[in-house]
């Protein structure tokens, strides 16, 4: 069974005071195995592998003031330039799931399956860089430390998404 779902979304996320915009790409394909407990059962435990190519394009907007605070300094939007970069996950994920449902058991020829499960996506890679400091380069140096910090900052408010849930339905026919 392989199945290939790719998604966009973008959604707004907020770290350490700094407003970020996510532009989603929800995208995987996956390469999965069921093996069923009893001969004629529907319940089955289902194992494989998924390329996992979810990431996120994220650009930050400077507040109010038109300022950024990136570790405890405080930069104008003008000297910082554009503050963006980019989450994603390593591509191989393992994947276990349980489900019920067998398209290929005798009888009818219309089927319903269901899938429960997760894969292990890892810890998230982040980058994140300021693009077009426009000072000196002793300022832009202390930019880039600061950004740097940012990112490590960013990346430990989205670690928390290393299991990604999966639940899947689907109907079928078979001629």
């Amino acid at each position: 069974m392989e199945t290939r779902y790719v998604w966009r979304r973008d959604f707004d996320k907020t770290s350490n005071g700094i407003d970020y915009q996510v532009k989603g790409k929800l995208q995987t394909f996956d390469i999965l195995f069921d093996w069923y407990l009893r001969e004629g059962s529907p319940f089955r435990l289902t194992g494989g592998l998924v390329y996992n190519g979810n990431q996120g394009d994220v650009r930050a907007n400077p507040n109010q003031l038109g300022k950024y605070t990136l570790n405890g300094t405080s930069y104008a939007s003008a000297d910082v330039g554009i503050l963006s970069g980019r989450i994603d996950y390593r591509k191989a994920a393992p994947y276990l799931g349980i489900g019920w449902g067998n398209a290929l058991a005798p009888g009818s020829r219309w089927s319903v399956n269901t899938d429960l499960g997760f894969f292990y996506q890892g810890n998230p890679n982040v980058k994140l860089a300021s693009v077009g400091c426009t000072t000196s380069q002793a300022f832009c140096t202390a930019l880039a430390r600061d950004v740097a910090a940012e990112q490590v900052r960013l990346r430990r408010d989205v670690d928390g998404v290393k299991v990604y849930p999966v639940l899947r339905a689907n109907l079928g026919y078979r001629f």
